[in-house]
């Protein structure tokens, strides 16, 4: 996993709308990268419509969001559109990228182990650079973080 400090791995990835999408594409404005698990199942809808109803505050900072998650563009596109997101969603469905960032892992539920993604978020500045990162992290607090990230480095 990338430390506070390093260059955030750059990657490509299809969006919501099968477009091709770099980070590099955000060179130059700050970026709340999240992680989640999976489209339209509840705390993932609690993170992704936490930063929606963020997202004027985020933008007057100079940032924007993206989410990544194992999802294919379909799936993301009509998920998007239901909770009316502001911002683009990556599909990472060989978990590249997540393993790049460090946040595949192994899970468990109901006793069962699995293999998956594991919430977090990473703010990005305009460099490209991590200003700060938080892996295992709840819904409601990886919103309440990122923006307390976004003010104290205004």
């Amino acid at each position: 996993m990338p430390d506070t400090g390093d260059f955030a791995p750059d990657f490509e990835l299809l969006s919501d709308e099968e477009k091709s999408v770099k980070l590099a594409d955000f060179r130059g404005q700050r970026v709340i990268l999240f992680f989640y698990p999976k489209a339209a199942t509840p705390g993932c809808t609690t993170q992704a419509c936490g930063f929606r109803d963020n997202y004027p505050a985020i933008s007057a900072a100079g940032a924007t969001v993206i989410g990544i998650s194992p999802d294919s563009p379909a799936v993301l596109a009509k998920w998007k559109a239901k909770e009316k997101l502001p911002y683009i969603l990556l599909s990472d469905p060989d978990h590249i990228v997540a393993e790049a960032y460090g946040v595949w892992g192994e899970k468990s539920m109901y006793g069962r182990k699995y293999m998956g993604i594991i919430r977090s978020h990473f703010v990005i500045d305009a460099h490209g650079r991590l200003e700060d990162s938080q892996v295992k992290i709840s819904p409601k607090d990886s919103v309440t973080q990122a923006l307390k990230t976004l003010a104290a480095n205004a």
